[in-house]
């Protein structure tokens, strides 16, 4: 046994010496760089794929000459692993890693990649080296006027430098963008033509990113209080009388001050109180039978994660520690509030309803004093967030699941209610008592839209 351990032993030095000499001989070698490829074999098109950049965490094929003798690769100044035991002369792989700066390395190394086997024998090769590819998960705005501000957020969003709405119009500059790519936004010009539904293009230093085409959308409303969707009125609810203009006279016409200026003229809302019911006309009226209108932007199959609640709201002070806004998809609420059952999942019964509470953190239970400031702003509330269609429960509910349901209803009133009860959850150990109400919230554009995320490929392989 010793004997034939000896003798792999001798293998070994003997492979590793004549490997080393063959590496010396080709050092001097002056090298090259012809093409880079991509090698990704989940690429049923091409999977080693010629390539003028690339992404943080891809495997790279480096073809050329004179690579023989090759001790380090530095890519954007960062010193990269390579396994040179299967490098070539003509060929070496590299994965870029994930530490590689990109938008923030220097200036005098970014977008290069290094070889190098002495200070005398080095190349500098100009090549494009990206983030992740960016993503989009929200808009802030995705009913605005001409002259308002747009805030897209995401990921790998650094350096926007083009913006294209959905109606072709491009926009260059007044672009912002946050230098960790959470965000980018704009002014929407005057020229743009904001009846053209669809997604923004965005163009930054990670490549092309789209956000949803909920951005323009006018086709699935349940109430714009214009004449889109109509509303109900009787004992427990407000009505069209109600309404008022728009406070800030961008053009929103009617909108709905949820706790009217009458109550909060004859003193506010009381704790442990709610506000009448904002509720649209039900059973008789074409625009609350979802099912009939309600499948254009948004098909019936779509999963509940992939549809969304949206409305526009107008918080022109902080609001803080009292106060929560309920919505029910139907009339059928018997009890109200933050954590309430009609809120949750249930087998039993037919629970449609959440709760919106900026205010409070429902990951720490913390809070913090929210307002929009003198502008309207776009919420988006996930169907995932009413009562049956919590994904923990029902990971495949689909919209026309919601629809039907929402449809076999006795009463198929969308509500909309504020709640000045404590809110309390338990799970996080915290309580925070409920106090007199008396601020002025403006909400408009109540919808139903479409959020399903659009992936942006890096290569065209339409033919």
């Amino acid at each position: 046994m010793k004997t034939i351990k000896y003798f792999l032993c001798l293998a070994v030095v003997a492979v590793t010496f004549t490997a080393c000499k063959d590496d010396n001989a080709g050092s001097d070698a002056q090298m090259t760089i012809d093409k880079v490829f991509l090698e990704n074999i989940d690429d049923d098109v091409n999977p080693d794929r010629e390539v003028e950049f690339a992404r943080l965490g891809q495997l790279l094929r480096l073809q050329g000459s004179g690579f023989t003798g090759l001790k380090k690769i530095y890519i954007n100044g960062y010193e990269t692993y390579f396994n040179n035991a299967l490098m070539t002369d003509n060929n070496v792989w590299v994965t870029l890693n994930g530490d590689t700066p990109v938008e923030k390395a220097d200036e005098s190394v970014r977008n290069t990649i290094v070889l190098y086997k002495s200070d005398s024998n080095r190349l500098v090769y100009d090549f494009t080296i990206r983030a992740a590819a960016p993503s989009v998960t929200s808009c802030d705005n995705t009913l605005p006027k001409a002259g308002e501000t747009v805030t897209v957020y995401g990921a790998n969003l650094q350096e926007t430098t083009k913006v294209t709405l959905p109606d072709g119009t491009e926009i260059t500059s007044g672009i912002s963008s946050d230098e960790d790519g959470k965000w980018y936004s704009f002014t929407v010009p005057a020229s743009a033509n904001l009846s053209v539904a669809g997604s923004i293009t965005s163009e930054g230093a990670n490549g092309t990113a789209l956000t949803p085409t909920y951005f323009n959308d006018f086709t699935d409303f349940v109430t714009d209080f214009d004449g889109k969707g109509e509303l109900g009125s009787w004992s427990a609810t407000y009505s069209a009388d109600d309404l008022v203009d728009d406070p800030l006279g961008t053009g929103r016409g009617k909108v709905c001050m949820i706790v009217p200026q009458i109550k909060l003229d004859a003193g506010g809302l009381d704790p442990g109180s709610n506000s009448l019911l904002w509720a649209t006309a039900g059973n008789d009226n074409a625009n609350d039978d979802w099912t009939s209108r309600m499948y254009t932007t948004v098909p019936k199959e779509t999963n509940a994660s992939n549809v969304a609640l949206q409305f526009d709201i107008y918080c022109p002070e902080p609001w803080d520690l009292s106060g929560q806004i309920e919505f029910s998809l139907q009339n059928n609420l018997s009890n109200y509030g933050y954590g309430s059952g009609c809120t949750k999942y249930s087998s039993q019964y037919m629970n449609t309803a959440t709760v919106w509470v900026p205010w409070f953190n429902t990951a720490d239970g913390s809070h913090a004093a929210w307002t929009t400031g003198e502008r309207w702003q776009t919420i988006t509330i996930p169907m995932t967030a009413f009562g049956n269609y919590d994904p923990a429960e029902a990971p495949d509910a689909t919209f026309q699941k919601i629809c039907e349901d929402r449809n076999s209803g006795s009463y198929r009133n969308f509500l909309m209610l504020f709640c000045n009860s404590d809110l309390e959850d338990e799970a996080l150990g915290v309580k925070y008592p409920a106090s007199l109400f008396t601020q002025k919230i403006y909400i408009d554009n109540i919808r139903v839209v479409n959020t399903t995320a659009i992936t942006v490929s890096d290569f065209d392989d339409a033919e």
